[in-house]
């Protein structure tokens, strides 16, 4: 039996949902399909965005043979098998052969290269899919060979266009407006899991009702990868928040990471960066509630944890803010790399013997000088940078 989201591929261009912002009139595939002019390209979307249906389209389109490959559970040997019969076709019959590719990033740079020089020469045209950015997934030569596309998730309304094809393949099953809603609500932009889920509750019920799909549904389908952009993404947008003020953007940021099973030791260990880098002297005590935190989440765990994130979360958020600090040591440590290591002054080194002492080491310090200050009620001057950096004003106050 074919599943569904096989049965609902679009056949046209036209019925094709989502991506305007690449197949649109007047788009660069739009306008590429046209003129029949396809070279190798990378597909960059969340799950569910079409990249699958759109190579199957383009490889039509241009009448090309078609052929799916994983790289999560082939090998390069099978594809070396593939491209030398795609090298026939073209030779004999001057047919082209469109290799889909799906997650490409899960091959290694030495079988990424292996494709080079058979896309150089236009013996396939390669569409690779990948969910994580090819900028760091794919060689840089491949990428220079290949046009990169960004597929985004699907809106609300394209969510419902699908559903409204799905379940007209069941003429026999009907549903509430209210189960159909949450699937839109649960999809969070994947094609595959809305029609997933049609195909399910028909297989189920010949009425589906808010209160079975909701058993059917259980939770929510969150994008997120522990390795891949919605990690770091969502970890950037969490700190953003708490470094702008806003506790309730950093609340949802959070949610989303406990939601979807990210290690709360990870977050707790950002926030005690954060405490530092962020606020630093404005208020010092965050640094030591954050440190705390991260010891009792590693102590409680999850889900329990979640409470204390939630609540050092919102104080770092709403704390006041420094990078004196931070920028102080940055700074330092620029000098370092531009400017001559120049030698530490004499009174500050340490005198351990009489060879020291006899070169003036340690000489005319003063060990205590806001104490001899206090007795004499002068300002005390001393030097402790080198020479060449002695006017150097690393940390400033007004940055707190």
């Amino acid at each position: 039996m074919v599943p569904l989201a096989e049965k609902l591929r679009p056949q046209k261009l036209e019925d094709f949902v989502g991506q305007e912002h690449i197949i649109g009139i007047g788009k660069p595939l739009n306008e590429l399909l046209a003129r029949k002019k396809i070279s190798s390209m990378i597909f960059w979307g969340p799950p569910g965005s079409g990249k699958t249906s759109l190579a199957r389209l383009i490889a039509n389109y241009i009448e090309a043979d078609f052929i799916p490959y994983s790289a999560a559970i082939g090998s390069i040997v099978e594809v070396k098998k593939i491209i030398s019969k795609a090298a026939q076709d073209k030779g004999f019959f001057q047919k082209e052969t469109v290799l889909f590719i799906d997650e490409i990033h899960r091959f290694n740079k030495a079988q990424q290269d292996a494709f080079l020089p058979f896309v150089e020469n236009g013996t396939i045209i390669l569409i690779g899919a990948t969910t994580e950015n090819p900028g760091f997934s794919i060689i840089a030569p491949l990428i220079s060979r290949s046009r990169v596309y960004k597929l985004e998730a699907l809106n609300d309304k394209q969510i419902e266009q699908i559903i409204a094809r799905a379940v007209k393949e069941y003429p026999d099953t009907t549903w509430d407006k209210e189960s159909l809603a949450l699937i839109v609500l649960h999809a969070n932009g994947d094609a595959r899991f809305a029609i997933n889920a049609v195909e399910l509750s028909a297989a189920i019920h010949k009425k589906v009702s808010l209160k079975a799909m909701e058993k059917i549904l259980q939770q929510k389908n969150i994008l997120y990868d522990k390795k891949g952009d919605a990690h770091y993404d969502t970890i950037s947008a969490f700190i953003k928040s708490m470094r702008g003020g806003e506790p309730d953007a950093t609340l949802h940021y959070l949610a989303r990471m406990i939601k979807a099973g990210e290690d709360p030791v990870f977050i707790a260990r950002r926030m005690v960066i954060f405490a530092s880098e962020d606020i630093g002297n404005a208020r010092p005590n965050a640094l030591v509630l954050a440190v705390a935190a991260m010891d009792a989440v590693k102590m409680i765990g999850m889900p329990e944890s979640q409470l204390i994130l939630a609540q050092v979360a919102t104080y770092l958020a709403t704390a006041p803010k420094s990078i004196a600090s931070t920028a102080g040591i940055s700074a330092a440590l620029k000098d370092l790399e531009i400017e001559r290591l120049g030698p530490i002054p004499l009174q500050l080194r340490n005198p351990a013997n009489k060879v020291m002492k006899g070169f003036d080491y340690g000489k005319g310090h003063i060990r205590y000088p806001w104490l001899e200050e206090q007795k004499t009620g002068r300002k005390i001057k001393q030097q402790y940078l080198p020479d060449n950096l002695k006017d150097r004003k690393y940390y400033q106050p007004e940055w707190e």
